[in-house]
């Protein structure tokens, strides 16, 4: 049956799973986004997508869904492919 402290922390491991997926999951369709974009060589929504995939990466890392420094490396990679796309337009 288990110790009510451990029944406690799972209800609350639950809890803060499905939160962190939530911004994790965004973060991820975001940065997603702006590949296809960079792909398609579309220059205008490759910025737009780019400054909101940034904001959603900072708002996981604020929350402690992802490391702050694993948010920075995949911000610091979206920011050079797009500099590299605005290099070849």
């Amino acid at each position: 049956m288990g110790l009510k402290s451990s029944q406690k922390r799972d209800r609350q491991n639950v809890k803060r799973r499905a939160r962190n997926r939530t911004y994790r999951g965004r973060a991820r369709s975001m940065v997603k986004d702006v590949r296809e974009a960079i792909e398609e060589n579309d220059l205008e929504a490759a910025r737009e997508k780019a400054a909101e995939a940034m904001k959603a990466l900072d708002k996981a890392a604020a929350k402690g869904a992802i490391h702050k420094n694993n948010a920075a490396r995949r911000k610091s990679r979206i920011a050079k492919q797009l500099a590299s796309l605005e290099e070849s337009a």
